[in-house]
């Protein structure tokens, strides 16, 4: 596997012993597969690669989709470095595509896993479903299955140990502290609703807004307009969930089912601020006390806190319960 960008090193050398040993504090949050994407996953992964990292996780029983980000992320920056061999053509090492591969290797883990359907034919490295798919089963096939030898995996896919250490260094960022258990992990509609909300980050308050509208001109650029109110969007990444949410905020809280009082949080749930009869705000909870959020105007689609000095919070619902 070829390998971009500078190398962590330093105060990594603790992560290094760690990956060494195949145990201990780090390697722990990893171990079951089940964490949820923190503040910084969130801001810092596209929404699609995101979708694809969680959804490849599943194919291997105990990899956590943290590290799969964490080795995209320290290939191609998700695909955005503009690198040789990223987009097209191959790297000084022979690594082609967003997850770097070696095209003898990638023909031999597609060669043995059939990928799911949604990438290229036949499947190729610069490919993003197919270049996650592959990686994900790459790792699996060399120790990240059921958490057995993660850092040897990490280390087949590039064999230098300051490498091991970037990667898991990077995975406990976008590992969220918080996990999955039984009786907290988010339904497939919350994830899809959250993914939704966090594609639009940046995108501007429009009040009365329900998403951006494309324009093509003359020139044959493309000209985007317009963006979301706080239950515009809320309404939207729901739909996109196949949830259908009333339009505005105080009917988005009296629809519920609300969440009792004192419950802690899931990922998914809205968040609301205001009074019983007059509901002003409306959040996407995101875990981690963080919600995704169109604020006001002359602000952008953000991700913070849920709760703030004077802030007058009210309560939540969990459109997303029983799916």
């Amino acid at each position: 596997m070829g390998k971009i960008g500078a190398v962590v090193l330093g105060a990594l050398a603790l992560i290094v012993v760690l990956a060494a040993a195949g145990t201990g504090g780090m390697l722990s949050a990893f171990g079951s597969g089940s964490t949820q994407p923190s503040r910084t996953a969130l801001t810092d992964i596209p929404s699609d690669y995101l979708g694809l990292y969680m959804d490849a996780a599943t194919t291997c029983p105990g990899l956590d989709w943290s590290v799969l980000a964490a080795v995209g992320k320290t290939e191609s920056d998700h695909g955005r470095s503009t690198l040789p061999g990223v987009h097209s053509g191959a790297n000084y090492a022979g690594a082609r595509g967003p997850m770097q591969f070696l095209l003898p290797t990638f023909q031999s883990v597609v060669g043995k896993h059939q990928l799911p359907k949604g990438g290229a034919s036949p499947p190729s490295p610069y490919n993003t479903h197919d270049a996650v798919y592959a990686a994900a089963a790459y790792l699996c096939d060399s120790g990240a299955r059921d958490g057995k030898n993660l850092p040897g995996a990490i280390k087949t896919y590039n064999h230098d140990d300051s490498y091991v250490s970037q990667v898991l260094a990077q995975a406990q960022t976008y590992a969220s502290s918080e996990g999955f258990g039984a009786d907290t992990a988010p339904t497939a509609a919350a994830l899809q609703a959250i993914n939704y909300a966090q594609g639009q980050l940046g995108l501007p308050y429009e009040w009365g807004g329900n998403g951006p509208s494309v324009t093509e001109l003359p020139s044959g650029a493309a000209r985007v307009k317009g963006g979301f109110d706080c239950s515009g969007l809320t309404k939207a990444a729901y739909s996109a969930a196949g949830i259908t949410l009333p339009r505005v905020a105080q009917d988005q809280y009296d629809a519920g089912p609300h969440v009792p009082a004192g419950a802690p949080l899931l990922p998914g749930d809205l968040v609301f601020y205001g009074t019983p009869s007059h509901v002003h705000h409306v959040g996407l909870y995101v875990g981690e006390g963080n919600m995704i959020d169109a604020p006001r105007p002359h602000e952008v689609i953000r991700l913070e806190s849920t709760r703030f000095r004077g802030d007058d919070y009210l309560g939540a619902t969990r459109p997303a319960a029983g799916r």
